[in-house]
């Protein structure tokens, strides 16, 4: 239950739909043994009243139908409500820890907690709640109708249907609970191998290791097989113990019939439905201890904090769009010398700025720290003369627009791509975007002009259309700062000649802070500086 508060504290928004389905489900099981009990009744006393019974048992047969199909309408519906809502908060708690990348965790494994550890919790409504709640009803109706005719058989017969109910399910939740978690893990890593083997399935034919890797990832499926091995043959012992009770509630209804027969006869209709329907419940139990682990895997992916946490009271946002970085020091790892280390840059309003340096000398952290999403560990940042330490990280991020030399471009339209910047940006507004970043004659020549498919990663466009794609929805943005990290990377000298022709006429009336490894491009900057040894120094020095 530790593990699960987090994720029914998500669903207690769909309470109302959950608790209708509950009661749907309940009522067509209600149905369901007045069926077998009015059978077992017309049978024990032969044509007397038979006629009004048939009756009865047709009215409910019917309802019962109806009651099914509402069942699975309702229950369904709010699974699905239910796990949708918990994907959107994942993601989103996941997109606040995770905005400067996944750091450490890696994509496969995030993906499994996404998608099949959410997936797995829909056990938890529609094979645990429900089911449970239905036992706890079949329990009362089984003491008071076989009470009625014979408290000794009720005595007897209710308890083997408690152990079956409850008992056997909780002890299979609390056996499934390390296997379940066995289970995720071996799951986490086999996603990962795939993701990787699937990244990196050009390198890998480079240099023939298709073998390695089928190899890879074939022994992390057989680690998974074998988990789910095991689940299952724990799902089965606990069913056969439920079928075994069942089985001696007959004995005792058989051994009763000596006795009372006509009691006995409808006691063993009402036990049969009974038994039956809680039958799936000691394997929903595994289930809840797999949907357990599940959980605590998504909630712990979750509750990873962000890297700078917002101020408890945030100061307002200035509208001045200058930056500026004051004796900065600051290292990824605590045991290794820090990347920056008394860092100073000011870049007026209106500048356009140049930071060079080769790989590694930390041009990157300087816009993570701008960017907050990382700390200083001395120094401040001062964005339009507040320190970013005292704002809001979403009202800095709307103040400075970032690309990074590795922008996404998502497997959708080229106007779904742009409108991510600007979700209420006109066609006009679009247009011109596309036309400062010299991008306008090839989307106008294209069948499907804005609603042209890219593909996956921009797939269907050259290197240079998406680079310049990707300026054309930074433009877009409102933020009046511009972080450009090595936007350039990968293109061809020409390209990325036209890239920056484009870049100096995006960028006007914008503060502009140009990150890059050579000086291509920089003489349409104001100031250039180059990073050294985690100083900030002039390009000329």
């Amino acid at each position: 239950m530790k593990a699960l508060a987090p994720i029914l504290t998500l669903a207690l928004p769909r309470l109302p739909l959950l608790l209708g389905g509950m009661l749907v489900s309940v009522l067509a099981l209600v149905a369901g043994i007045a069926l077998m009990g009015l059978a077992g009744g017309t049978v024990a006393a032969g044509t007397t009243g038979g006629v009004i019974a048939l009756l009865w048992m047709r009215g409910i047969g019917a309802g019962r139908v109806v009651l099914r199909y509402l069942e699975r309408l309702v229950t369904h519906a709010a699974t699905f409500r239910v796990l949708t809502d918990i994907r959107v908060w994942f993601f989103r708690r996941l997109a606040v820890s995770g905005a400067g990348g996944l750091g450490f965790r890696r994509a496969g494994d995030m993906l499994g907690r996404l998608a099949a550890d959410i997936e797995a919790l829909d056990g938890l409504y529609l094979r645990v709640a429900v089911p449970l709640a239905g036992a706890f009803v079949l329990a009362v109706i089984l003491a008071f109708a076989i009470g009625h005719y014979h408290t000794i058989l009720a005595v007897v017969l209710v308890p083997l249907f408690g152990i079956a109910a409850f008992v056997l399910p909780w002890l299979a939740a609390r056996d499934g609970r390390a296997a379940g978690v066995e289970a995720a893990a071996a799951a986490g890593r086999l996603r990962t191998a795939i993701v990787d083997a699937t990244l990196a399935r050009m390198d890998i034919a480079a240099v023939g290791g298709e073998g390695r890797a089928i190899a890879q990832v074939q022994a992390q499926e057989v680690g998974l097989l074998d988990a789910q091995r095991r689940i299952a043959r724990r799902g089965a012992f606990w069913s056969a113990a439920a079928f075994l009770c069942g089985q001696a509630a007959l004995v005792v209804i058989l051994v009763s019939a000596l006795w009372v027969p006509l009691t006995a006869l409808i006691a063993a209709f009402l036990a049969v439905a009974a038994f039956e329907s809680i039958a799936g419940l000691p394997r929903a139990g595994v289930q809840a201890g797999q949907a357990a682990a599940a959980a605590a895997r998504v909630v712990e992916a979750a509750s990873v904090p962000a890297a700078v946490a917002d101020p408890p009271v945030p100061a307002p946002a200035p509208e001045t769009a200058s930056l500026r970085f004051e004796g900065v020091r600051f290292g990824w790892q605590a045991e290794r010398a820090p990347i920056l280390d008394g860092f100073s840059l000011d870049i007026p309003r209106g500048a356009r700025v140049g930071l060079l340096g080769p790989s590694g000398a930390g041009k990157s952290t300087v816009a993570a720290l701008a960017l907050k999403l990382a700390r200083p560990e001395q120094g401040r940042i001062l964005l339009g003369g507040a320190d970013i330490a005292g704002l809001a990280a979403a009202d800095v991020r709307a103040r400075i627009a970032y690309l990074a030399q590795a922008t996404h471009l998502f497997d959708d339209t080229i106007r779904a791509n742009l409108l991510l910047a600007a979700p209420d940006a006109g066609e006009d507004a679009l247009w011109h975007a596309l036309e400062v970043a010299r991008l306008v004659n090839t989307v106008r020549a294209l069948p499907d002009g804005l609603d042209t498919w890219i593909g996956e990663g921009g797939a269907r466009l050259s290197g240079g259309q998406g680079r310049r794609l990707a300026l054309a929805r930074t433009l877009l943005a409102p933020a009046r700062i511009w972080i450009l990290d090595e936007p350039a990377a990968g293109l061809d000298l020409a390209t990325e000649r036209e890239f920056h022709a484009a870049l100096a006429t995006a960028a006007e009336e914008r503060t502009l802070l140009l990150i890059a490894h050579r000086l291509t491009g920089a003489e349409r900057l104001d100031r250039v500086w180059r990073l050294s040894g985690g100083h900030a120094v002039p390009a000329a020095a």
